[in-house]
């Protein structure tokens, strides 16, 4: 399940410099978000993807923020971003039909444009807002600018599937366990960028064969942790995993606009048990039906030879 309940912000603000700002409560460590966001943001309201700045952290800035885990940034802050966005459109047809002069009835958003029905006359999102903000104070029965900021609950849960196959190669002599094939297909429902998508299933996997096959907590009798960091802690490296195909299978999700599921535990959820039961399938006909993870040369070779 992904999402979980709680609160999040969408905000859009046209700068003076012809930028737009976009915030958002959640927080990027590397999953990609600026581009994402951008993308969903751009998709809405036709504004130039390279215009676009996405602001997150600043709490001076925000009306609230759920920070990032469960796999809920794309449906939380992609649902907040949708709905900062039609609130951009609604102010733009009261302010385009006050330019324009016409009835905001006649007034119609189409890829960018504020346009009078049936009529050549329009103007462009990014020129709305430059005639916004040198316009002075504008009637108040008008918005008082093109933006946007918002908060609201978080959609109801996703719930993202998939298939993971792991084939393995076990050296019964030393117990070196290899990862030798690995094939995922996915249903993360709408993708909004497959790169950014990919990658994160691909760091997953990796995760997931680290844990499975050599990353072991260590503790003295007197419960003192025994590696104080990385240097004493086996991670895998570049060399300890194949390639990895992937596939999407992608149903879009029914509970938030973007239809989108999530997919940031996707890849390690799915490698820990199909590397674990890859190695006891290899492991089956000498007698051996479990193994504690990690799965370390030394424990599979002391499953072997009875130890």
């Amino acid at each position: 399940m992904t999402a979980p309940p709680g609160k999040e912000m969408g905000g859009i603000r046209f700068e003076a410099d012809g930028r737009v700002l976009l915030m958002t409560g959640t927080l990027d460590y590397g999953q990609g978000h600026a581009s994402a966001f951008a993308q969903v943001l751009t998709e809405k309201l036709g504004v130039p993807f390279e215009l676009i700045d996405l602001v997150q952290k600043d709490s001076d800035q925000l009306l609230v923020g759920g920070g990032t885990g469960g796999s809920r940034s794309a449906i939380a802050s992609g649902t907040a971003i949708v709905t900062a966005a039609e609130q951009v459109i609604e102010n733009g047809r009261a302010l385009a039909a006050h330019f324009l002069e016409a009835a905001e009835a006649d007034v119609e958003f189409v890829s960018g444009t504020f346009r009078i029905a049936g009529t050549d006359r329009a103007l462009e999102i990014m020129e709305l807002a430059e005639r916004v903000r040198g316009a002075g104070p504008l009637p108040d029965d008008l918005p008082g600018e093109l933006g946007a900021s918002l908060a609201m609950d978080t959609p109801p849960s996703a719930f993202p599937n998939g298939a993971h196959v792991a084939e393995v190669e076990i050296d019964p002599d030393t117990g070196v366990t290899h990862v030798v094939r690995y094939t995922v297909v996915d249903d993360f429902g709408t993708i909004i960028n497959p790169m950014l998508v990919e990658g994160q299933v691909h760091g997953g996997i990796v995760q997931g064969i680290g844990q499975a096959l050599m990353e072991h907590t260590v503790y003295d009798e007197d419960g003192q942790l025994l590696f104080g960091s990385f240097m004493d802690c086996t991670m895998p490296r570049a060399d300890d995993v194949p390639f990895f195909a992937f596939g999407s299978h992608a149903v879009p999700a029914k509970t938030n606009p973007l239809g989108v599921k999530g997919c940031g535990e996707a890849g390690v959820s799915g490698a820990v048990p199909s590397v674990m039961n890859a190695i006891i399938d290899a492991l089956a006909d000498r007698g051996v039906t479990h193994i504690d993870m990690p799965a370390t040369p030394q424990r599979i070779w002391q499953a072997l030879n009875g130890g």
